[in-house]
C-alpha cells in the first residue's frame, strides 16, 4: 500500500516557560494582551506534521511519500529524511524562501502558544499530486494535512480526480479557513482526524452536527489527549483505546503526528482498527517522551514491550507479527 503524506515541513523552535501562562493573563487587560515570557531553555528541531507523520511511519519499517514545499536550506533535513527511510523525491524546493518555522513555548501545565511562518511552505499550492500518482505509479492513500490552505484544497481535488482515497487531517488550519473550504476538505474522505476541540469547531463552521459529518466520511478518529482515542463510523462506534501512561511526559509536540504515524501503519499493514489505534497510541507516547518530533530513534522491542504493558501480551504479538517487528 502506498501512502503520501502531503503535509507541512517545518524547522521547530520550542522553548520551555518555567511558570503557568494562566497565572500572566490579567482578564481586564485581555483585550490588549503584551507579555513576554522569559525562557529557560531553547532546542531547535526538525518537524512539519507531514514530515513528523512520515518519520514516524518509517521507525515503523513503512516507507511513505512526502509532499511538501521547502526553501534551499532543506539539504541536510532531506537528507536525515532519507537516511531515515522517507521518500523525499517529490519534495519541492524554493530558491528564494526559507522552510517553514514553527515557533513554540510550552509552561508547567504544558499549554502552549505558538506561531507558524509559512514560508516555502506557501508554494505547496504548485505541487501536481495527480502527476506524482502517475510517476510513482499509483498513490492508494493521502493524507491532506496542514499545510497553505490553497494547497490543501488543490491536493483534495486532485485525490478525488484521480481516485486516490484521502485521510482528511485539516488540524491547525481549521482556524484559518472558512465553512465551506472545510467542508470541501472532508467530504468524501476515507478517514477524518482531529483532537476533540477540532472536533467541536469542525461543527461549528461547516454547520454540519457531528452525525452528519459521520455520514460524509468513511471512518472518523478523534484523539482525547490522556483520555485515548474515538473511532467511529456512521453505524456508531467501531473503538475506544486508552491512552498508554506517560509519567514521563516532557513535551507534547508531535504527539498527534506520532499517533496518526502508527494508525495508518497498522492500517496499511491489515491491522483493525482498535489494533492500528494502539500502535498509534503506543508511538505517541515514545514521543511525548523526547524533546522534539523526530528526535527519536524506536527501539522495537521497547515498543512493543510497552504496548503489551498497556494493551497486553496478545495485542503486542498480533502487531509485531503484522508489521514485522523485532
Amino acid at each position: 500500500m502506498q501512502i503520501a503524506v502531503a503535509g507541512s515541513i517545518a524547522t521547530d523552535i520550542l522553548m520551555t516557560f518555567p511558570g503557568r501562562f494562566k497565572d500572566q493573563f490579567l482578564e481586564e487587560q485581555m483585550h490588549k494582551v503584551s507579555l513576554s515570557f522569559l525562557v529557560d531553555e531553547l532546542v531547535v528541531h526538525r518537524g512539519g506534521v507531514g514530515a513528523n507523520i512520515c518519520y514516524g511511519m518509517a521507525q515503523l519499517g513503512q516507507r511513505s511519500l512526502l509532499i511538501g514545499s521547502v526553501g534551499a536550506d532543506f539539504t541536510d533535513y532531506g537528507a536525515a529524511l532519507s537516511e531515515a527511510g522517507v521518500d523525499v523525491s517529490h519534495v519541492r524546493i524554493c530558491d528564494n524562501v526559507h522552510t517553514a518555522r514553527f515557533t513554540c513555548t510550552t509552561d508547567l501545565d504544558a499549554n502552549q502558544i505558538a506561531s507558524f511562518y509559512t514560508g516555502a511552505m506557501a508554494e505547496s499550492r504548485e505541487i501536481d499530486l495527480g502527476a506524482i500518482h502517475t510517476a510513482t505509479g499509483g498513490i492508494d492513500l493521502v493524507l491532506i494535512g496542514a499545510d497553505d490552505p490553497d494547497g490543501m484544497l488543490k491536493h483534495t481535488a486532485l485525490a478525488k480526480a484521480n481516485g486516490i482515497d484521502i485521510a482528511a487531517d485539516p488540524s491547525q488550519q481549521l482556524a484559518r479557513m472558512d465553512g465551506e473550504q472545510i467542508r470541501e476538505l472532508i467530504e468524501g474522505a476515507a478517514y477524518l482526524f482531529s483532537n476533540e476541540y477540532e472536533s467541536g469547531l469542525m461543527v461549528q463552521k461547516t454547520g454540519w452536527s457531528h452525525d452528519e459529518i459521520l455520514a460524509k466520511v468513511g471512518v472518523r478518529v478523534t484523539t482525547h489527549g490522556g483520555d485515548g482515542v474515538v473511532i467511529e463510523n456512521s453505524d456508531g462506534i467501531i473503538a475506544k483505546i486508552p491512552a498508554v501512561p506517560t509519567p514521563g511526559l516532557v513535551d507534547p509536540t508531535g504527539g498527534g503526528d506520532a499517533f496518526r504515524a502508527g494508525y495508518l501503519t497498522g492500517r496499511a499493514a491489515g491491522l483493525d482498527h482498535e489494533a492500528a489505534a494502539q500502535v498509534g497510541c503506543t508511538l505517541a507516547t515514545t514521543v511525548l517522551e523526547t524533546v522534539g518530533t523526530q528526535e527519536y530513534t524506536l527501539d522495537h522491542p521497547s515498543f512493543l514491550a510497552r504496548l503489551a504493558s498497556a494493551y497486553g501480551e496478545e495485542a503486542a504479538t498480533t502487531t509485531a507479527t503484522t508489521l514485522k517487528l523485532g
